[in-house]
């Protein structure tokens, strides 16, 4: 993790919780949180949740974002969430290319890449989500994987925004890549965003690891130069297993 770069640590709830958890989720989580903490820290609750979401982390330090949103403003889309309805919503953020949207609905790399424009249209930061699949990694596609994912997501400069590297072999199966694997990964994304973007936009930009992180684990993968932060699955469903894996970006909690 660089000096330079603020921890930045996510909590993507996924489909669980009801109203009543996600209450008592936010009340635990800030109950003895600092005024100032060593990150930055972002929920991410489906849909039904933003609202209960936002009278919990009202006043905190905590932001929100939604999972998901369409390219269009609003229209006859039924079942889905513009960017508009975000930011109505007090979202700061939403995830773009999560690879359970990628692999559920058929998500597009092209189609990534607008939303990600188009979150940047209604002030939102997207936190692009690109990663490789177990038969990717067997073939030694990693590198090529990421770099078709990664150009597709920016090809329209949605900046600012956070780069999440989501391991799709290490998510819900207990894998989890070494650190030196996971910042080599890491340091090769950065390569190519300076390639990309420039020099300063890439020693800027967050890269965040998303493979099945836990407190246990996650203080050996934020010392590593290339790693800022973390987007927390199942981690990230306790309160005080998140609050862990927020402690572990330095001091404050």
């Amino acid at each position: 993790m660089s000096e330079s770069r603020r921890p930045l640590i996510a909590a993507n709830w996924k489909m669980h919780h009801l109203r009543q958890d996600a209450s008592r989720y936010c009340r635990e989580l800030l109950r003895g949180f600092p005024p100032e903490i060593a990150a930055d820290v972002v929920i991410f609750p489906s849909f039904t949740l933003l609202v209960t979401v936002a009278e919990g982390l009202a006043g905190s330090s905590v932001a929100w974002g939604g999972q998901d949103l369409h390219t269009e403003p609003k229209g006859a889309f039924t079942g889905d969430i513009s960017g508009e309805q975000l930011a109505d919503l007090g979202c700061s953020w939403v995830l773009c290319g999560h690879s359970e949207r990628r692999r559920d609905h058929g998500e597009s790399d092209e189609a990534v890449g607008r939303k990600a424009a188009t979150a940047r249209h209604f002030g939102l930061k997207p936190m692009i989500c690109i990663g490789e699949t177990a038969e990717e990694r067997r073939a030694g596609a990693t590198q090529e994987v990421l770099e078709r994912q990664f150009r597709a997501a920016v090809a329209q400069r949605p900046e600012p925004f956070a780069l999440a590297y989501e391991p799709v072999w290490a998510i819900g199966t207990g894998e989890t890549a070494t650190p030196e694997m996971a910042q080599s990964t890491h340091a090769f994304l950065r390569t190519l965003a300076a390639r990309v973007l420039g020099e300063t936009a890439s020693d800027g930009l967050r890269i965040l690891y998303g493979g099945s992180v836990k407190p246990a684990n996650a203080a050996s993968l934020i010392v590593q130069k290339d790693i800022d932060g973390f987007l927390v699955g199942g981690a990230g469903l306790d309160p005080g297993s998140f609050s862990g894996i927020i402690g572990s970006s330095g001091p404050g909690l």
